[in-house]
Formats: C-alpha cells, sequence, structure tokens
C-alpha cells in the first residue's frame, strides 16, 4: 500500500487549523489518510485519537485524550469532529471488573471537556488505556482476510512479526480496552496489536509514525495474500447459474419487488418504506454466479461492526423468474425465511443478556442476487450506500480468504452482542423519521417554477426526488439549486420524453435501479399554446395533446407494473389547471388537454385504489416563478397577455392576484405543500381535486 503521508501538505494543515493544538491538527491529517482508504476502513468505521495537555478554567494543567467522534468518517474528520476528555478519570476505569453499558456512556460523557463536542468513540477506553500519544485503530480488508483463516493466529505472528501482538476477539468497550493494555503491559516493545476478527490497533509518540505502523503491517498482509493466491481462480463457476436475459429490466423488476417485500408497519401504523442500492462489478456478478455464493451469503460479518448496518447475514437469490408473480413469491419466501431466522437469533442470545434488549427490524440489508450483484436495503439512501460498501468488500474478503485456505466465521454471540450495544447503536440514531422518507419521488416537467416548487417540498420531507424533464439545460439548473440545498444523495434527475411510452417506461426503470422503486409520481410536464380556435393549427392542438394528456397517460401507465410489484400502495398527484373547470378563450389547445389527463387521472383513480394507490389533482393557476426559475407556461404566453392587457411583468402578476378572492399570489411551493399533504395520506382521499388559486370562484370543482 502507498505511502501517502507528505510533509508539505501536514505542515499546510497544521497552518489551515492554526487555532487548534499542532498535535491536533497533526492527527486531523493522519485520520484523514487512514479515513480515504476504503481497505483501512469505511464510513465511520476505525477510530483515531491524540493525547494532549491543556489547561482547564482555572488553568490548572491536566492530561486530554481527543478522540473521534462515534460514526464521524475518518475522511472528512474536522479538529470539531474530536472528542476531548478528561484522560485520569477514564484510566482509572481500568481497575473495574465490570462497566456496564449505561454506566460506560455516562463516563464518557460526565468527562467530555467540551459538552457540545460529539459522543466519543466506542473504542475510546483502548485509546485512554493505551500511554503513547498517538492512537489509530483500522479494520483493514487485509488483515481480516487472515484472521478469519483456521490458523490466523499463526499467520499473523509468520507475517507480521514479533513486534506485533496478537489477541483473540474481545467484546468492545472495557474487556477489549484491559485485554490490549494487559498485552501491551506484559510486551513494551510492542508497536500494535491485531484483535482477531475486529481490527488493529497502532501506536506512536508522533502521528506519522503511528500511521506509517499502520501502514506498514496491512502492506504485509496485502502483499502475503496476493502472492498466496496469485493465478488461482477466486470462485468457481455455478452450476445451473446464468445471467438473466435483460440483466438492466432484470434488476429494476427485483429492486421494485424486494423493497415491497421488505417494507414493515410501524407501532404507529405507518409504512417504513427501504431505498435500494445496486452493486453490479464484473466482480460481484461473477460472486452472484459462483459455487460460493451461498457460503458467501450464510458465514456472517467479516467484523461485528458491520452488523449494525448490514445485519449479520445476507440472502442469495439464485435466479430472476420472468413472471411477476413468481418473482414475488421467490422474494417474499426468502424474506420471511430470513425473518424467522432472525427473530430465532434474537430470541436465542438475549435471554443471556444482563437487560432486556429490544429487537431491531428482522428484515434483510444485504442480497447477492445471480447475474446481477450486490443489493442492499436501507431506511435512508445512506444507509442503503453504507450497507452496499460494506457489502462489497465482505465479498471480496470472502473470496480472498476462501482461495488462501478455509473461511472460520465469527461467533454468532459476538455478532449479537455488537449489534445490541446500545453505543453501537447510537450511530443508528433514533429521532423520529421525516413524513416521507424512505419514499421515491419522481416529478415530471422538473424544470419548470411548479417542478421545482413541488421538488422542494418533497424533499424538505424527507422523499428522496427524481426531477425529470425533455429540456437538459433547465433539468440541470433546477438540480443544482435542489442539490445545494438538500445534497446529492437526495435528488436525482432523469430526462423523459414523455410523449414517447418506451422512454417512460426505461427512464422508470433507471429510476428504479438507481432506488428501488416509485411511491410518488407527479405528472406535471405540460405545454401552452395561444389561438382561437379558428386560427389553431391541427398540429399545434396535436402537440399540446401529446404531451399534457398522452404525457400523463402514459407516465401513470408506465407507474402501475411497479406499483404492483411493490405492492405498498402509493400516490399519484396530477399537476391539472385551473383552466379544467375555468378555461380561457384562445387557450382551447391547454384548457382541452388538461381537461383530458384530469379525466384519465379520475378513471385511474378508479382503477388503482384496489393497489392501494390513490389518484388526486391539484388545480393551480398563475404560478409565475422567481428569478431563478420561470415557469414554461408563462414563458409562452406571457408576453401576449401583457401585451393584450398592456401590462409590465409586475403588472401581470399584479392582475392575477386581484382578480382572486385571497388577492393572494400562488408560489410554486403551495403547489407542493398539496402535494406532501396527498403522499402523506393524511385523509383516506383519492379521485379528489385541489384548487391552489388564491380563490376563482369559476373553478370550482363540481
Amino acid at each position: 500500500m502507498k505511502n501517502q503521508y507528505d510533509e508539505l501538505k501536514a505542515r499546510e494543515l497544521v497552518r489551515t487549523y492554526s487555532a487548534v493544538p499542532e498535535d491536533l491538527a497533526l492527527r486531523v491529517y493522519t485520520s484523514r489518510l487512514i479515513g480515504k482508504d476504503p481497505y483501512l476502513v469505511l464510513h465511520g468505521g476505525g477510530n483515531t485519537s491524540v493525547k494532549l495537555r491543556k489547561r482547564n478554567v482555572v488553568g490548572e494543567e491536566r492530561d486530554v485524550l481527543f478522540v473521534k467522534g462515534s460514526g464521524i468518517d475518518l475522511a472528512g474528520v474536522e479538529p470539531s469532529g474530536f472528542a476531548g476528555l478528561e484522560l485520569e478519570p477514564l484510566r482509572s476505569l481500568r481497575y473495574l471488573e465490570h462497566l456496564s453499558d449505561e454506566e460506560m456512556e455516562n463516563q464518557l460523557q460526565v468527562h467530555k471537556v467540551f459538552h457540545a463536542s460529539p459522543d466519543p468513540s466506542v473504542e475510546t477506553l483502548v485509546h485512554a488505556f493505551l500511554p503513547h500519544k498517538y492512537v489509530d485503530h483500522t479494520h483493514a480488508d487485509s488483515l481480516l482476510v487472515l484472521t478469519h483463516q483456521k490458523r490466523g493466529e499463526g499467520l499473523l505472528k509468520e507475517i507480521l512479526g514479533p513486534r506485533i501482538g496478537i489477541l483473540p476477539y474481545l467484546p468492545s468497550g472495557l474487556p477489549l480496552a484491559k485485554g490490549i493494555l494487559t498485552f501491551y503491559e506484559r510486551h513494551p516493545e510492542t508497536e500494535g496489536i491485531v484483535i482477531l476478527n475486529h481490527g488493529m490497533v497502532t501506536f506512536g509518540e508522533d502521528a506519522k509514525t503511528s500511521f506509517e505502523r499502520m501502514l506498514e503491517n496491512v502492506s504485509k498482509a496485502d502483499s502475503y495474500i496476493k502472492r498466496k493466491i496469485k493465478g488461482k481462480p477466486l470462485v468457481t463457476p455455478g452450476v445451473g447459474l446464468s445471467l438473466p436475459k435483460n440483466p438492466a429490466t432484470s434488476s429494476a423488476r427485483f429492486v421494485q419487488t424486494v423493497r415491497g417485500a421488505c417494507a414493515f408497519p410501524t407501532p404507529g401504523g405507518k409504512l417504513r418504506r427501504f431505498y435500494t442500492e445496486i452493486r453490479n462489478s464484473p466482480e460481484n456478478v461473477e460472486a452472484s454466479l459462483a459455487e460460493e455464493a451461498q457460503s458467501i451469503c450464510g458465514s456472517g460479518v467479516i467484523t461485528p461492526d458491520h452488523a449494525i448496518h448490514t445485519k449479520n447475514r445476507a440472502v442469495y437469490i439464485d435466479a430472476i423468474p420472468e413472471d411477476d408473480g413468481d418473482l414475488q413469491r421467490r422474494v417474499k419466501e426468502s424474506v420471511d425465511a430470513y425473518r424467522v431466522a432472525y427473530d430465532q437469533y434474537v430470541s436465542s442470545h438475549v435471554g443471556t443478556q444482563e437487560r432486556e434488549r429490544e429487537a431491531l427490524d428482522p428484515y434483510p440489508r444485504v442480497f447477492l442476487v445471480a447475474g446481477i450483484g450486490i443489493v442492499t436495503l436501507g431506511l435512508t439512501r445512506k444507509a442503503a450506500r453504507i450497507a452496499a460498501d460494506l457489502a462489497d468488500h465482505t465479498v471480496q474478503v470472502k473470496l480472498r480468504c476462501m482461495a488462501l485456505g478455509e473461511y472460520q466465521p465469527i461467533s454468532e454471540s459476538h455478532v449479537f452482542n455488537m449489534e445490541y450495544w446500545g453505543l453501537q447503536q447510537k450511530k443508528l440514531g433514533k429521532a423520529s423519521p421525516p413524513l416521507l422518507q424512505g419514499q421515491v419521488a419522481v416529478v415530471t416537467g422538473g424544470g419548470g417554477a411548479i417542478g421545482l416548487g413541488v421538488a422542494h417540498q418533497l424533499l424538505a420531507n424527507g422523499a428522496a426526488v427524481v426531477i425529470s424533464d425533455i429540456d437538459e439545460s433547465r433539468l440541470k439548473k433546477v438540480h443544482s439549486i435542489l442539490t445545494n440545498k438538500f445534497g446529492e444523495g437526495q435528488v436525482e434527475k432523469v430526462v423523459i420524453d414523455v410523449t414517447d411510452y418506451e422512454s417512460v417506461v426505461e427512464a422508470f426503470h433507471e429510476v428504479s435501479r438507481r432506488l428501488g422503486g416509485i411511491d410518488i409520481l407527479v405528472p406535471n410536464a405540460g405545454v401552452a399554446h395561444v389561438a382561437k380556435i379558428e386560427d389553431l393549427d391541427p398540429k399545434d392542438l396535436k402537440r399540446v395533446v401529446y404531451v399534457n394528456l398522452m404525457g400523463t397517460f402514459n407516465v401513470i401507465r408506465a407507474s402501475i407494473p411497479i406499483f404492483k410489484r411493490q405492492g405498498t400502495g402509493g400516490n399519484i398527484v396530477v399537476i391539472s389547471s385551473k383552466n379544467v373547470f375555468d378555461p380561457g378563450a384562445a387557450f382551447g389547445a391547454y384548457s382541452a388537454s388538461k381537461a383530458g389527463a384530469h379525466q384519465i387521472s379520475k378513471i385511474a383513480a378508479l382503477e388503482l385504489a384496489e393497489l392501494g394507490v390513490r389518484v388526486n389533482m391539484v388545480n393551480p393557476d398563475a404560478v409565475f416563478g422567481d428569478d431563478q426559475v420561470s415557469s414554461k407556461l408563462w414563458d409562452l404566453v406571457g408576453a401576449e397577455r401583457m401585451k393584450s392587457r398592456g401590462l409590465d411583468p409586475e403588472g401581470l402578476k399584479a392582475y392575477y392576484r386581484q382578480r382572486n378572492l385571497l388577492k393572494a399570489q400562488v408560489l410554486a411551493e403551495h403547489v407542493g405543500n398539496v402535494v406532501v399533504f396527498f403522499a402523506s395520506n393524511q385523509t383516506p382521499t383519492t379521485g379528489a381535486t385541489f384548487p391552489v388559486d388564491g380563490g376563482i370562484s369559476a373553478a370550482f370543482p363540481r
């Protein structure tokens, strides 16, 4: 492994963080080097620390341990990501025989130097007990390959040499910290310690030494593995396993189905849905078609730290049937079997605990699917991606371990203790989820003002949103606005021509491959044309009808197979128009096409109710947009309206504001609020029309 330590860059970072002690800035630098290497740590895994002398508020000098905050990603850690704790009170805990979870958490909290600093790492006591200034802890892939060998301890001693200690697996917290300290005190020449099935700790009096000791020993392990398995095939092709006829379509069908099979109700009756992530690298597809696939799924995590993200076991799916009914049955059987096994796993271990543990949901997080690769689930998109990254590394570690010798899984009891350890579970967070978390929304016409307003409100309420449009430049602009506010993880974009049914179907497959399916569909794409009937060119009428009516029909129709595979209901909220009930002269093409879309939506409400899919309509009026994103409709008709009334742009807005009963300006976010209302199932409503027009009496729904 290449040593990325650079003295110039280290000094530069010290200057950047001149407001903090130099030793802490150097701690940040090497922590980031560790965090940026996925073969050392992943997603908040691993932890680092430095010990400093600090004066307290009355001027007394004391030793302070700065340790990485629990769950914080080392790759981008800031000085504020380290929790400062008074060192001596923590060191005195070594003399205890036992420390409950509650008391350990209490000790970590009461000895924090700054009340607002993050929760300290769950391995804080390891860092506190060791006497060294710098301590690094990682879960390097190559070491996990070796520790899972039947003769792993002997191999590690042979490869790493006498200055590296080897310990059996010990539970995190006080037992691990005491075990490491005891070994070090007996062998003070030790430069690092490997904990079987867990990871490695290295230490030193400066940041560079501790980091390079880690890198040196991981590199030794890596070189040994590469030498021993060179030329060996990592997989044996499985008998009767093959790629699906159309992997892309099969992937979309599978994630839609598995997402529905794993959705579950909360005690309050709200349905929790998962997002999905697919990892279909050639290596993962090859593993999914291998004789070893079943063993990979059934042999547990490569380190117990992963269990809170992936659970201990994965599910293997050896084929994706072409028939949707067969696929749903196969997935349901696999998920049901997993749930039963998980409940048994919990019940068999919870009785051995010192206190009751609340069972987590029993649904799998990782699937290995023949011909597709890895599919993971997460209650958030971040959780799905973390599970996918961990699963990706798990597959490769196990294959190399099997090629090297015989894979030895870690004890299930150790995994349970870590999965149900309160301090570990805190990384997942316990806050109530946002209103629409877990749901995937697709908004057509996403490049316009209403599309932006609807997407914004859906995102603000926790949904993952896909905006679509045929105009790529406008789509990119809206996507940029939304990602700047909500982050790239929650917003996707895809180009769709709603007049082309096959384009819509393929786009919805792409949406599913990215996120898992569709729960909220907002048909919003529309165009307008101004002409009296006698002047209306049939070609212009047809163009408007194709976008406004056929476009709505196409996206609704293409969504139905997805709703069926998911089996969890859903919402279609059609952005209709005030003109459905109150059309205007010279606006026949728009008004008639919108009326047709409105009517087809009512029919959809009748037909899709049996699937639990609600279809409702929103009738906005005079939504102009703003300086950032204009309304495409008003871009088309605004000039004519201003000319006919002798008004400037602001005068036109005032005219429409004054004509409604409330004298209100109608904003795109108002339309978005109604979409959120319908999408959150706050009332048992379908087939309804909701005006957002400030009150136009002629447009009252009848």
